[in-house]
């Protein structure tokens, strides 16, 4: 007797979004590549995409993320590559919203230094968790509780070892270079307070995704 295919998806149509998603990425990169604001601070910005996009391509057929997690890390990634065009404190965003509002967002908020990397290090936990939360899911059994803990553990590992990359990268490179990619802006806790919001990002990640009922657990 021949399968029922109506209930099958379509094999042609399984990666169309991913397929579109990377499309647009590699545009938007080779793009913001060109002419940035500091060559060699977008080299080192650009060595975690150069790592992550190819990793992602490589086991796709392994481990097939849903379109929602594709696409929370193309905005990721996309947002990234701004940072890294026009070095992270530097990425003139207020000055996008006041040729759009007339007013100052760093006034109205009473900023004091350039937050894009403070909003990027929130969106890391925000938008990445999505595929954390998946990749468990496929390769561990847990109970339900570690289906909200090991994502946000997860993010919270890769916080820590991207301050400590950041400081070897500004011990090693030091001068303009070094305090370019460090980017503590005169802050002496900026590696703490990068790291508790990537946390509250994943947090925030994990109970939205508990609340639609994507928290997936393996018994």
């Amino acid at each position: 007797m021949a399968a029922d295919t109506r209930l099958q998806p379509r094999q042609d149509n399984a990666w169309t979004v991913p397929a579109l998603l990377l499309a647009a990425f590699c545009i938007l990169f080779v793009a913001l590549g060109i002419a940035p604001l500091y060559r060699q601070d977008w080299l080192l910005e650009t060595l975690l995409v150069l790592a992550a996009v190819p990793l992602l391509v490589v086991t796709r057929h392994r481990l097939r993320f849903s379109n929602l997690a594709y696409a929370c890390l193309f905005v990721f990634f996309s947002l990234h590559e701004v940072g890294a065009h026009y070095t992270y404190s530097l990425v003139p965003y207020d000055e996008w919203f006041r040729a759009l509002t007339g007013r100052s967002l760093d006034a109205m908020l009473g900023f004091e230094r350039n937050h894009y990397d403070r909003l990027l290090h929130f969106l890391y936990g925000l938008l990445v968790t999505p595929a954390a939360v998946e990749l468990f899911a496929r390769y561990a059994r847990y109970p339900r509780v570690w289906a909200a803990l090991f994502p946000m553990l997860f993010i919270s590992s890769h916080s820590v070892i991207y301050e400590l990359i950041e400081w070897i990268a500004a011990v090693v490179f030091g001068g303009e270079l070094g305090q370019a990619y460090l980017g503590t802006q005169g802050d002496i806790w900026d590696a703490q307070k990068d790291m508790a919001l990537a946390l509250a990002g994943s947090a925030l990640s994990v109970l939205l995704l508990g609340l639609a009922g994507r928290l997936p657990v393996q018994r």
